[in-house]
């Protein structure tokens, strides 16, 4: 049965795939880091479950060294840039079509897969979709653009060296929500926000469960590491337990409220630091400038919503 353990095996090849060439990179400096950052990205995805929670704790502060110390760096670029930009502008926005293949396929394989319980394990149906999407997108890829079996994996090493750190702090935050959810944070907000709500004020604690959410994304850079944190200390006890809300609504329009602070931070690195660092933009929160304007009235009307459709 295909599940986590093989999409896991996939990007962990792909991630030593990336610490291969750039150690072979002679050109660039900082090879070595670059090598060293994705080989231990790849152990983690490759082995993880097997090296025990202090090997992992070990792996990760090792990770966190490299970047910290400057150690990555950018690697170069096949062919010139000249021979890029014909590329481009010969296939204009048809290139775009290989990014809708994605979804897709991961659309079609996650109502298709239902009915393969035994091909693909139903709890993991849509990663699994996801990655097969990835795949044939790859293929249909080299074949339309005739690209040889390692220029993919040059290229994906190459935008990986741009982005940098960036390209897991996604699962480090999201890791970082969990340790919070374990340690009782939600509780200790929850107690906070007592003092602070007036008492029997159902409004009140709409708008403190909206903004929490937006405010804790902020800091965290993910919704889904803000949402155990603000359900425990609002969402359940108050919204749903003394006010009855409908836990469907409390729940998903809260994450859209939690999405709204993706919008205003750089902690989200995979939408708004990604963004600028490929398009080296000079301004590296240009892309939050632009969405904070989106973003504020997006949230007044989520938490509206809650208001609205929960009770």
């Amino acid at each position: 049965m295909i599940g986590l353990s093989e999409v896991y095996l996939l990007a962990g090849a792909v991630f030593a795939a990336f610490a291969a060439l750039s150690a072979r990179e002679a050109g660039n400096p900082k090879r070595w880091g670059n090598a060293a950052f994705w080989a231990l990205l790849a152990l983690s995805m490759l082995t993880g479950d097997r090296l025990g929670d202090f090997a992992n704790g070990l792996l990760v502060l090792a990770l966190v060294a490299i970047a910290g110390l400057g150690g990555l760096g950018r690697g170069a670029a096949q062919g010139s840039a000249a021979m890029r930009e014909a590329e481009a502008a010969r296939h204009g926005n048809r290139l775009f079509l290989l990014a809708l293949v994605i979804p897709l396929v991961a659309l079609i394989g996650t109502l298709g897969f239902k009915a393969l319980p035994d091909l693909v394990d139903p709890k993991n149906v849509t990663l699994v979709s996801l990655a097969l999407g990835v795949l044939i997108a790859l293929a249909i890829g080299m074949a339309w653009l005739r690209a040889g079996p390692a220029e993919p994996l040059h290229e994906g090493r190459r935008l990986m060296d741009s982005v940098g750190w960036a390209a897991i702090l996604p699962q480090m935050l999201a890791s970082l929500g969990a340790v919070f959810a374990l340690a009782g944070v939600g509780k200790v907000v929850g107690a906070v926000m007592t003092t602070v709500i007036p008492d029997g004020s159902r409004l009140a604690a709409v708008i403190a469960y909206g903004l929490g959410m937006a405010l804790f994304t902020m800091v965290m850079g993910n919704a889904f590491a803000a949402f155990p944190v603000m359900a425990a200390a609002i969402g359940l006890p108050l919204l749903i337990g003394q006010y009855h809300g409908d836990p469907a609504v409390v729940a998903a329009i809260g994450m859209l409220a939690g999405f709204c602070g993706t919008l205003m931070t750089p902690m989200a690195a995979n939408f708004n630091v990604v963004p600028a660092a490929l398009l080296e933009l000079k301004d590296r929160n240009a892309v939050v400038k632009a969405q904070i304007p989106t973003a504020l009235p997006l949230l007044a009307v989520n938490i509206a919503l809650i208001w609205f459709l929960a009770f």
